[in-house]
């Protein structure tokens, strides 16, 4: 049996072609999992092995109505739900976690393709399929690698300070947004416990240490700024 004719028999909608399109939806599913399940995220190995049948599932099921009912029937009606609604799947893996860091998303994400994957099985359209999940490997485990070295040449910290007064509290939040570009802005009690102290914490991104130092150098310079310190954050987290 050469290619064409072993492809041609594949496109075929029988019991046989349909025990290839479920196994071969596991397996792929079950690769894209296998990454998720490395890095311990929410949804593993075996949630994208489930997803991406579940989806190849939906795509012959519709292909088996329109077999049977012929044109009155719409073989993709049934997966194009499957497209929303994995997004509410997704949902449960987003987290947000201090300073509006959310995680999640590209667990989220590879879900989503997952079932598309597994759909492009159930109507056999294998090179997608296999395409797919060739490209969704690259992305999590090859430019996750690029993405990491940008992050850490674009650091995000907490800087902490107290205000004396609250007069001028709002003032220095300004220069905050405007002059720091800041990312995230929380006004709290003061850590000092100095009466009329106002607590300010600052999330700024910066491209290295001395960044660093030359901007809290520079809000300490600041009138109504009693001190100011890098505090303590918690390193971001693999999506």
């Amino acid at each position: 049996m050469d290619w064409f004719t072993l492809e041609n028999w594949l496109q075929q909608f029988n019991i046989l072609s349909v025990v290839v399109r479920i196994f071969l939806a596991m397996l792929l599913g079950g690769l894209i999992g296998l990454e998720r399940e490395k890095s311990r995220r929410p949804a593993g190995f075996r949630t994208h092995i489930l997803v991406c049948v579940g989806a190849c599932m939906t795509a012959l099921i519709g292909l088996f109505v329109w077999h049977e009912l012929g044109d009155v029937a719409d073989p993709v009606r049934i997966s194009a739900q499957v497209i929303s609604g994995i997004g509410f799947l997704g949902v449960g893996t987003i987290l947000v976690k201090e300073h509006d860091h959310i995680t999640g998303l590209t667990t989220a994400a590879g879900l989503w393709t997952t079932a598309a994957i597994g759909i492009a099985c159930g109507y056999g359209f294998y090179a997608a399929a296999l395409i797919g999940t060739l490209v969704v490997a690259i992305t999590s485990a090859i430019l996750f690698k690029l993405e990491k070295g940008t992050r850490q040449k674009n650091s995000v910290k907490s800087i902490y300070l107290e205000i004396a007064g609250t007069e001028s509290v709002n003032e220095y939040t300004d220069w905050f947004w405007d002059e720091l570009r800041a990312k995230n802005i929380l006004i709290t009690a003061p850590r000092s416990a100095i009466k009329h102290n106002v607590g300010v914490e600052v999330i700024l991104s910066f491209n290295d240490e001395e960044e660093v130092k030359a901007v809290l150098a520079k809000i300490r310079e600041k009138e109504k700024v009693a001190f100011a310190i890098e505090s303590i954050r918690r390193n971001n987290q693999r999506n």
